[in-house]
């Protein structure tokens, strides 16, 4: 999209005074649209928000091809701010079928997030009382954070419009992901429901039979692109199987998690080959950030890639949502420039 830039500085003379004719022109209002999911975890039996002194557009499209045909409409017409409310899901819609008609001209973007998790909301290091009115006067301030989503692509369509989202797990993950559903029916839900699965899912590894879903690990090869090369593997466990593949570019994770090392960049992973009792002994001291050189010949690696590839057999996760097992191309989308406090 052709971005058009005004200039609505009024003109003055050597004196500083304007010129006499000429009126001063006031500032353009920023034309604002709030993408608003209804069917969002916290938006659901609520109004949209409004925000008094701005003129937000208000978009509450019911289908993916509604969102693509608004989002198209947003790009031709133009638009300053896209705040997206809703949960960690309805922003990965929202920047997939974006993508196509912004390229690399994405307006600012900002979230008010009405999901279960609001994992970005986590990442940007947003304060809990965040709404609309938030977001606007953060983004008359000019306070930014910069991000790039993980672009994902079926290896076989890699000419396909790929799909943007920022957390991408296999394996375990997909376990967690599950167990998480159940958290949030039980009444879990941010960075809470993330501790209690990751704590059931600590249980069933150490507690359960070599059979246990939990522990036999899921088949799946890994690969840095565009060369080819296999991403490590110690000798623990079968050399085709890994217990748990996530990826992000994510600087922050719920739970002041802080499973990636501070020199991973851009995508970071963390790879387990096998749910080792070693390994899970020191577990908390891992996820507070202790990452000793000897856990990769345990089996816990750490990498960095600009782009890889997975082979899986099973379900995998992008922002809490499933997809098929199948080889994946993951790379990184463009830099957007998010409202942040």
């Amino acid at each position: 999209m052709e971005r058009v830039i005004h200039d609505y500085r009024p003109m003055h003379d050597a004196t500083g005074e304007i010129p006499s004719g000429i009126e001063p022109q006031a500032a353009p209002a920023p034309r604002i649209v709030m993408i608003h999911n209804p069917r969002s975890h916290r938006n659901q039996g609520s109004p949209a928000e409004t925000v008094a002194g701005a003129d937000v557009r208000l978009v509450q499209p019911c289908t993916k091809e509604e969102l693509a045909a608004e989002l198209a409409d947003l790009a031709r017409s133009g638009i300053d701010l896209l705040v997206i409310s809703g949960g960690d899901g309805t922003i990965r819609d929202v920047l997939t079928l974006g993508q196509p008609v912004f390229g690399s001209q994405w307006p600012v973007l900002a979230i008010v997030p009405q999901g279960k998790t609001n994992a970005l909301k986590i990442d940007l290091d947003l304060p809990a009382q965040w709404g609309l009115a938030e977001a606007v006067a953060a983004y008359r301030s000019g306070k930014r954070a910069r991000r790039r989503a993980l672009t994902v692509v079926e290896a076989q369509r890699e000419d396909a419009v790929p799909m943007l989202g920022f957390v991408l797990g296999a394996g375990a993950f997909t376990l967690g992901i599950e167990a998480g559903q159940e958290a949030h029916r039980m009444g879990f839900f941010n960075s809470l429901a993330v501790g209690a699965t990751a704590a059931w899912g600590v249980m069933q590894v150490l507690f359960s039979g070599n059979d246990n879903r939990w522990r036999r690990g899921t088949r799946m090869e890994l690969a840095f692109e565009p060369s080819g090369e296999p991403m490590p593997h110690s000798r623990h466990g079968a050399p085709d199987r890994r217990h748990i593949m996530l990826a992000s570019t994510f600087e922050r994770l719920p739970g002041n998690i802080q499973l990636f090392g501070k020199r991973q960049a851009p995508i970071r992973l963390a790879v387990l080959d096998r749910p080792r009792r070693r390994i899970f002994a020191v577990l908390p001291a891992i996820l507070a950030g202790w990452h000793p050189r000897w856990l990769a010949g345990a089996g816990l690696h750490h990498i960095s890639a600009e782009a890889f590839s997975f082979d899986v057999e099973e379900p995998f996760i992008l922002d809490g949502e499933h997809f098929p097992a199948g080889r994946y191309v993951v790379g990184q989308g463009p830099k957007m420039e998010f409202v942040t406090a």
